[in-house]
């Protein structure tokens, strides 16, 4: 896990490269390492945390045996190990999986991508084709952003980098019209910044002689197929937990302390389970837990439970109110687009704390729900593909009669294509390329970084959503029960009550403390958002009225409250 930069053009000086690394320090406070060209034209920079292989060797930018390929990369080749037994006449120097990479890139060119199981981002110059690379992972567990100025390619792991290499910060007003509007996100390839894109996840583009050729290496759709998986379910739980197992196995594979973020859920439970297989009965992992003090929301009870029958060791991380106006602050400048409330940074005091206790690297169990269909929504014969996912509250999850409307009529309406010919799966299809996954991955990425900590996202193994993807409805939904296969797939391995247990929304009490102990503070940032460059895409007197209405009771969403707040904190980096 690391961050990177690339400058590709006339562009690329050393400064404009300094300046760029300077914003990622969090990324990775263990090295920086630079590369330029001899003609000037190609820099490269990185920022480490050392994982694999923590030796000085191991540090990037890293040149191929051969000195055609020069390589950065943010993430990790989780199969290096096997990948290096199939490429064992190349030179190495390292234990690193990076070199792998260069070995891999040496040998098979970009054939080698499919051979990849990991989550990267990463940027190749290669000084044969004098072409420029970059190539990120199949469902964006990494982030990678880019802009062209004046003739030249900037890249980098985030957009606040892009900014200090001199691309204008000016909000993308469309995007902020459907984000305000509807409560949507960008598409996969755009941001809520002018002129800043990201590559989409399955993705690579090509740079040479300014020209920037994107293309896609992964399709999900096309890897599943059409076709649903007839085999009888003892073959496919097989099937399943074996590759389950590999998947947590291989996340392990590191040279420093790894942990798990456990909550009270199946998917929590799960990835506990996996780690006793793997791990074995005696191993003892610390296990992170959020609270925030309110028995409605906190799940540490369940948390506690799993724990109870193993020899792992519970840490149990405290947001309050009164820490939130600085991390809400500090958290923005980080995420660089809005986030996700209060759950992000309740979520950010794990990896702060794990930071603490010397843990660099922690599991998740991000991608259950998209895989088995968890949420109540695929439930719904009423509900399409083209609604929001927001779920949790009666009251409307956006205030549009606050909005301008000219303001509104800018709002992008992203579609939703999927080859899937039934709904569930177009369902599923939108949710892990569109909507759901990347907008999580994207908290979770920068919520990680900010503690310089590395997360893992075992359960998006394309192998596993590949299986998944293949299966029929009926297993995947059971009358009113959703991960139905899951449930019965895992079952054995913990307590009845936790396998049957209903999802349960990751939740804090955000719309309670908003209307409580941080009220005077949303009402501040409420007042700051309507007195700042953006003024112009509200009715004052709407949101005051609303805000009002708000604070009474008269609401139980707290989502649109959020949305100015999140416009308040970014509003101080937007150009006037």
């Amino acid at each position: 896990m690391c961050g990177i930069v690339a400058i590709a053009g006339p562009g690329a000086s050393r400064p404009r490269l300094d300046a760029m690394l300077a914003t990622l320090t969090h990324r990775g406070p263990d090295a920086e390492g630079v590369w330029q060209s001899d003609d000037r034209q190609v820099a490269l920079g990185h920022r480490r945390l050392s994982i694999i292989d923590l030796s000085d060797l191991a540090n990037q930018p890293m040149t191929s045996a051969n000195g055609r390929f020069q390589l950065i990369l943010n993430g990790e080749i989780y199969n290096y190990r096997e990948l290096r037994a199939e490429l064992a006449s190349y030179p190495y120097r390292t234990e690193s999986d990076s070199e792998v990479l260069l070995a891999a890139l040496q040998a098979w060119g970009t054939d080698c991508f499919d051979r990849l199981l990991g989550m990267f981002a990463f940027v190749v110059w290669d000084a044969a084709t004098k072409s420029l690379l970059a190539v990120r992972d199949r469902f964006g567990v990494k982030p990678l952003y880019y802009a062209e100025l004046d003739g030249t390619l900037l890249i980098a792991s985030e957009i606040k980098a892009l900014h200090a290499a001199g691309v204008p910060a000016r909000p993308d007003e469309p995007a902020w019209a459907g984000y305000l509007a509807h409560g949507s996100y960008p598409e996969p390839s755009r941001t809520f910044w002018q002129g800043v894109y990201q590559l989409a996840a399955g993705h690579a583009m090509t740079w040479a002689g300014q020209e920037l050729e994107p293309w896609c290496w992964y399709d999900l759709a096309e890897r599943v197929g059409l076709d649903e998986d007839d085999r009888d379910d003892e073959v496919v739980r097989q099937e399943y937990l074996e590759l389950l197992e590999n998947s947590v196995r291989l996340r392990f594979r590191a040279d420093v302390e790894v942990g798990i973020n456990l909550s009270g859920g199946l998917d929590s439970a799960t990835l506990l389970a996996m780690v006793g297989q793997v791990q074995g009965a005696e191993a003892s992992v610390r296990a992170f837990t959020f609270v925030t003090g309110d028995p409605d929301y906190d799940e540490l009870p369940w948390a506690q439970a799993m724990l109870a029958h193993t020899r792992h060791r519970g840490e149990v991380c405290s947001l309050q109110p009164d820490e939130v106006p600085a991390l809400a602050a500090s958290m923005q400048h980080v995420q660089d687009e809005p986030y996700g409330g209060l759950p992000t940074l309740a979520y950010a005091k794990v990896f702060a704390r794990a930071r603490e206790l010397g843990v660099k690297v922690l599991l998740d169990g991000q991608g259950m729900d998209e895989q088995w269909a968890g949420y109540d929504y695929y439930r719904r014969s009423d509900y399409q593909a083209s609604q929001p996912t927001l779920q949790g509250a009666r009251d409307p999850a956006v205030r549009i009669e606050t909005l301008q409307e000219d303001f509104c009529r800018l709002a992008r309406v992203m579609e939703h294509k999927s080859p899937f010919p039934d709904r569930l799966r177009q369902l599923q299809h939108r949710d892990i390329l569109t909507t759901k996954i990347p907008r999580a991955l994207r908290f979770n990425d920068r919520v990680s970084m900010i503690a310089s900590t590395e997360l893992r996202e075992p359960f998006l193994d394309h192998r596993l959503v590949e299986l998944a993807f293949r299966q029929p409805a009926h297993r995947k939904i059971r009358g009113d029960t959703g991960k139905a296969f899951l449930r019965e797939a895992v079952h054995h391995f913990f307590p009845k009550g936790i396998s049957e247990a209903p999802k349960r929304p990751l939740q804090t009490p955000q719309r309670e403390w908003l209307r409580g102990p941080l009220q005077a503070w949303a009402d501040g940032q409420i007042e700051t958002m309507l007195a700042g460059p953006q003024r112009h895409w509200f009715h004052a007197d709407q949101v005051r009225v609303a805000w009002q209405r708000y604070g009474a009771g008269e609401s139980d969403n707290s989502f649109y409250v959020w949305q100015w707040i999140s416009l308040a904190l970014m509003q101080d980096r937007f150009l006037s």
